[in-house]
């Protein structure tokens, strides 16, 4: 087994070789990519070696201290966290062979299209359709509540191509060319004032069975995978101690005294307090996910990470006094990410309200944990014109 110091050597030898300070940068990350230093985890060939995903931070850390360009994660969370890890799960080989690399590189953004105006939570009740027609698929449907639609080459599509099945049955999963004929993006504008995410229209978009992720029916075990990595990908990212919204609200408390009261005080250790067990449990789900494939534990993460977001954001509000009920800037923008920290505590406050509806919303992630993790029975909706003896039990 590689050890993280022979993994150095290998950074240090890659280096020697590719000076980051005259190369170009695309250059230099494809050249990172091939020597499988990209990510080490990923496949021999494919940007890795086939190593603990617990390695990757020796090699980045060595990337780092020379100065080398990042693929600028913040820009392709979707792409990264999702879109790659899908791909390697259940993509052929030729279309890793296509995809991984410009998407780690950055030369493609990516976008899910999952969500419709008629499925949210519940996914499978989706009705954007796709229907074969020799070696392609004909697409046509809305979807919605798509980050980054207006930036990406790609997109993660699900759609139903047997409406005759039960619905979980009848999915199929693809990769969408975003520049394809018939695809129409629209800004949605939210109550920050911008335009961070979009609906999607599509209109007979044709789509090369080529480009379809697993087989015909199974876009529902593919889709599951997907949202596994975003939960995980949203919720359990590695923080320093007073990293992330707790550490503005503390910083705000530090240099404005005299806001200070003693149940603000209170409230600000109990959020701390919260932040840092979310912290630290966000440690643990990582080096679960090195061991293996996220499983529903990333639920809970994505749960607290919204419970936390909203009550510190609120807490900053109140801590500002008057100043919480300014709002800076009402500009109509479509940013590429949306920017915490930047931004006055209003802005906060009202983009951390859609943290609880983004990546699975919070009722439906409280379901997946009480049956997936706590292993208790499903919830059971009740018909009023049926009788108590006759349900099941």
């Amino acid at each position: 087994m590689v050890t993280a110091d022979e993994l150095r050597a290998q950074v240090k030898e890659f280096l020697a070789g590719h000076d980051p300070a005259v190369m170009d940068r695309l250059e230099f990350l494809r050249a990172r990519f091939d020597a499988g230093l990209a990510a080490v985890h990923y496949p021999p060939g494919l940007g890795g070696q086939g190593l603990p995903r617990a390695l990757q931070p020796a090699v980045d850390a060595e990337f780092a201290a020379a100065g080398a360009p990042s693929n600028r994660p913040e820009l392709n969370g979707i792409g990264l966290g999702m879109a790659a890890p899908t791909i390697l799960a259940y993509g052929s080989q030729e279309q890793k062979q296509r995809w991984l690399r410009p998407l780690w590189t950055g030369e493609e953004i990516w976008c899910q299209l999952f969500s419709e105006p008629g499925a949210g939570s519940d996914l499978a009740g989706l009705a954007t359709r796709a229907v074969r027609d020799g070696d392609e698929w004909v697409v046509t449907g809305q979807k919605v509540w798509t980050s980054l639609a207006h930036l990406a080459r790609r997109a993660l599509l699900v759609a139903r191509t047997s409406p005759d099945v039960p619905k979980h049955q009848g999915l199929t999963y693809f990769a969408c060319d975003m520049t394809a004929p018939g695809v129409e993006v629209r800004p949605l504008r939210q109550i920050t004032g911008e335009a961070e995410f979009n609906e999607v229209f599509l209109t007979g978009v044709r789509i090369p069975d080529a480009d379809r992720i697993g087989a015909v029916g199974e876009g529902w075990k593919v889709s599951t995978a997907t949202l596994m990595n975003e939960r995980v990908a949203i919720g359990g990212g590695a923080l320093p101690r007073e990293g992330g919204m707790i550490g503005s609200a503390a910083r705000t408390w530090r240099q404005r005294p005299e806001l200070r009261t003693p149940g603000l005080h209170a409230e600000l250790l109990r959020l701390w307090a919260d932040a840092e067990v979310a912290r630290l449990a966000g440690i643990r789900l990582r080096q679960q996910l090195a061991a293996g494939e996220p499983g529903p534990e990333g639920s809970a993460a994505k749960l607290v990470f919204a419970r936390l977001n909203q009550a510190i954001t609120a807490f900053e509000v109140e801590l500002a006094g008057d100043d919480g009920l300014r709002y800076q800037d009402w500009t109509m923008r479509r940013p590429d990410r949306p920017d915490f920290y930047a931004r006055d505590p209003g802005y906060r406050y009202l983009r951390a309200r859609g943290n609880s509806i983004e990546g699975g919303t919070s009722e439906i992630l409280r379901n997946i944990i009480a049956e997936r993790v706590l292993g208790l029975p499903p919830e059971i909706r009740v018909d009023k014109d049926v009788p108590w003896k006759d349900l099941p039990r």
